[in-house]
């Protein structure tokens, strides 16, 4: 592998649920730097909030959500790829103080648009809009550390995340202005990590490890065998609607229930009383995972009333209890695909930061009977950790081997038959990138002239229980008796996990083909060529806004200072020099306490020149006239020296 910079960095992203992290390979250290935001953190909260003003994402969106409940946009991670009638979108929206409404779409497959209020007017977003600006901030972030202009990216996303999941993602990586190189599974890049941190390559024997992935918002369990530098995932499951904001909306309906039980007073329908108890809950279980008890403590949560709660762990764990457990189910699963008992797994990888939550570690401890579990890698950095290293082996650069990644399809794959079954031609769990081709495909009736293909992903054997990726149609079917006409039906899975589907009708020239990325719930070219210019637009507004910000700070710093001129002349300025100047500051002080919100940058740039144009001319004069005192004191004090001519 090639050493030194490369001309174009390449960045990796884990696109996080509630948090993102972005790391760069560094060729001067030779490793991977995880980077740091505008405030010194590693991790940046994947929150996007609209004021009257401007837009706001990371921590600055958070600091504004208790009093912004409505315009402040999270979890949307939890909504990329989905439909609105989605069983888990509806149980979700009753939980968020955001809008969520369908569009355009068939009664199965409705498209979801979120509703928020930006610069007085009603605005709609896609799910991949969102997460695109999410994308910028890291890219800026990467960007403002790197020194250079990102455009390349591997981005992370939940390893049981479906077709329409990736696709979005990927939608999401244009609309930010990035070429996703590659879109790989969360606990497939932990398990990079934690390949780099053991040194795994050394081993001839190699090591099964097990990635434990509990995010703030989606579950994974991988299986991965990791030997001399080749990672070959065996088997994935999990949840895509699992994690830390679960146990948060647990506790938060807990302490709902609380309040009333106290007060008499429901909130569950006032959003900014929500909003700061559910900042609470979360800042509540973080602080659970290391002490035995903490209290919840609001002043004025509701009508003026403060409230106040103490929370055990006991409690804790006993509301999430049935949670807790349903994270067993899945490392069940997939060490039954993966073929392999308990006792073959050499290391247990905790990834995610819900899984410093210890009734967890508990449970995944006596679920392998006693094995010790492997902390040694951050869970918050290592699927971050890993997507850079690998970006560094796509862009060329670094001194590291190498490693072969072998994923696999997390979901079944398959075709709708004639009585309505799911004929599975990929199994899941099957080694990506792969094609398979179906033979045995014919006609279910008589003289038939044209055959649909609908795909589906899922394990239900019945097609229409399963998602819908797409479907396209044969047609020019010669007449036949059923049966007697066969089709070669050809699925192929790229690196990214992205599906292409195509079917032939055998001994003909009568093909047809679709690659899984026009289904309905996919952002058409149109849509996403609108969103890229929205994007644009946004990204002026925002730097509008610093330049802004920057010049109102600048004008600010003017008025202090003029202020302390004035005061420094005022027994040598005549009055009517010190009236004029006094009544610039006083108006100018004024027109910024009224305007320092909406005002654009060239106001504040007029208002600037409007009062220098007063006070400059004022204090040139005022110090000119102190130099010249000064001189006289000094002609003054000087004595007079004679000059004597010696023989």
């Amino acid at each position: 592998m090639k050493s030194g910079k490369e001309e174009c960095p390449t960045i990796g992203i884990d696109l996080g649920t509630t948090y993102s992290c972005v790391g760069a390979w560094q060729p001067q250290h030779d490793r991977v730097e995880i980077i740091t935001n505008d405030l010194g953190n590693r991790t940046t909260p994947s929150w996007v909030a609209f004021t009257e003003t401007q837009r706001l994402i990371g921590e600055a969106a958070t600091n504004q959500a208790a009093s912004n409940p409505s315009n402040t946009i999270f979890d949307a991670k939890r909504l990329i790829g989905r439909r609105f009638n989605d069983t888990m979108v509806q149980k979700d929206i009753k939980l968020w103080p955001f809008k969520v409404i369908p569009v355009a779409g068939t009664e199965d497959f409705k498209k979801l648009m979120i509703v928020v209020t930006y610069r007085g007017e009603e605005k709609q977003f896609a799910p991949e809009e969102i997460s695109s600006m999410l994308l910028i901030k890291m890219k800026e972030i990467a960007e403002a550390y790197l020194g250079r202009k990102v455009k390349n990216a591997v981005v992370t996303v939940p390893a049981y995340f479906n077709d329409a999941q990736r696709q979005a993602t990927k939608d999401a990586g244009v609309i930010a202005g990035l070429n996703v190189m590659r879109i790989i599974n969360e606990p497939t890049a932990a398990a990079i990590a934690y390949g780099l941190d053991k040194q795994v390559s050394s081993s001839d024997a190699g090591k099964n490890v097990l990635v434990f992935d509990l995010g703030g918002g989606t579950f994974d369990v991988s299986v991965v065998k990791i030997k001399k530098d080749v990672f070959e995932v065996k088997a994935v499951s999990g949840d895509t609607h699992l994690g830390g904001r679960d146990f948060d909306n647990r506790m938060l309906n807990h302490l709902v229930s609380e309040f009333k039980r106290k007060h008499n007073k429901d909130i569950s329908a006032n959003p900014r009383a929500l909003g700061r108890l559910r900042a609470a809950c979360e800042k509540v279980k973080r602080l659970l995972s290391s002490t035995a008890e903490t209290s919840v403590e609001i002043d004025c949560l509701y009508e003026g009333i403060d409230f106040s709660c103490s929370i055990t762990r006991a409690r804790f764990e006993k509301m999430n209890m049935d949670l807790f457990h349903d994270c067993l189910f899945p490392v069940e699963k997939c060490l039954k695909d993966a073929k392999m008992e308990k006792s073959e797994i050499h290391d247990i990888v905790l990834v995610g930061g819900s899984t410093r939550i210890p009734k967890v570690q508990q449970l995944l401890q006596d679920f392998f009977e006693g094995k010790e579990l492997c902390k040694s890698i951050n869970p918050d950095e290592a699927v971050a950790y890993g997507a850079s290293f690998h970006a560094a082996i796509l862009a060329g650069v670094g001194s590291a081997k190498n490693p072969i990644l072998m994923d696999v399809a997390p979901l079944s794959l398959g075709v709708s038959l004639y009585y309505g079954d799911m004929r599975v031609i990929i199994p899941r769990n099957t080694a990506i990138p792969t094609q398979i081709i179906d033979r045995q495909l014919s006609t279910a009736v008589d003289n038939q002239v044209s055959v649909r293909f609908a795909v589906y992903e899922g394990e239900n054997p019945i097609a229409n229980q399963n998602n819908l990726l797409g479907e396209f149609f044969l047609y020019n079917i010669p007449p036949a008796p059923r049966g007697t006409l066969r089709f070669d039906v050809c699925f192929n899975i790229d690196v990214n996990g992205i599906l292409t589907v195509s079917a032939e009708l055998v001994g003909t020239d009568n093909k047809g083909k679709i690659t899984i990325s026009n289904h309905s719930g996919r952002l058409s070219k149109e849509e996403i060529d609108k969103m890229v210019k929205a994007a644009e637009k946004y990204k002026a507004e925002d730097e509008e806004r610093k330049k802004a910000i920057n010049l109102k700070n600048k004008l600010e710093n003017y008025v202090y200072e003029v202020k302390g001129s004035l005061r420094g002349f005022a027994k040598r300025i005549n009055i009517k020099d010190k009236r004029k100047m006094g009544d610039a500051i006083e108006h100018t002080a004024q027109w910024l306490e009224w305007n320092h919100l909406l005002a654009e940058a060239c106001k504040f740039e007029e208002k600037m020149e409007e009062l220098k144009s007063v006070c400059e001319p004022i204090i040139a004069k005022m110090n000119q006239q102190k130099d010249d005192s000064t001189k006289k004191d000094v002609n003054r004090a000087s004595p007079k020296i004679e000059i004597i001519e010696l023989d």
